[in-house]
């Protein structure tokens, strides 16, 4: 999904290649959460299961600027409800039967289409 989103110039936060060594992780997510414009939240058993990704949707959901600009991708079945109640009034954007489509309706977002520069990494 992050090289898909570099091949069609969307700016986008990724933990293991944004934190350089010697960097608090904690401080580097809460600077990147604090000037992002969007949140999207990859949803899969082992995200429902984190207590970071719990945290960061929860300073998703609290700031105005980010009212409905929080993007619920799912990308396995899994009870997301465990991160948020709230969850479910988001449209969600289905990566669990097909990625192409899932990239499809997720650069749609931003009213970009999708196009491959190079086979995808799956």
């Amino acid at each position: 999904l992050a090289d898909v989103l570099a091949q069609h110039g969307i700016p986008f936060w990724y933990s293991q290649t944004n934190i350089v060594g010697a960097k608090q992780w904690h401080d580097e997510i809460g600077s990147a959460l604090s000037r992002c414009d969007w949140f999207a939240i990859v949803l899969s058993p082992n995200s429902v299961d984190s207590i970071w990704v719990k945290r960061e949707l929860l300073y998703a959901l609290q700031q105005k600027r980010l009212v409905d600009k929080i993007v619920p991708i799912l990308l396995k079945s899994c009870v997301y409800e465990d991160l948020s109640w709230t969850l479910p009034i988001y449209q969600f954007v289905d990566f669990s039967k097909s990625f192409d489509q899932g990239c499809r309706d997720l650069l749609r977002i931003w009213g970009v289409g999708l196009r491959w520069k190079k086979s995808p990494k799956k």
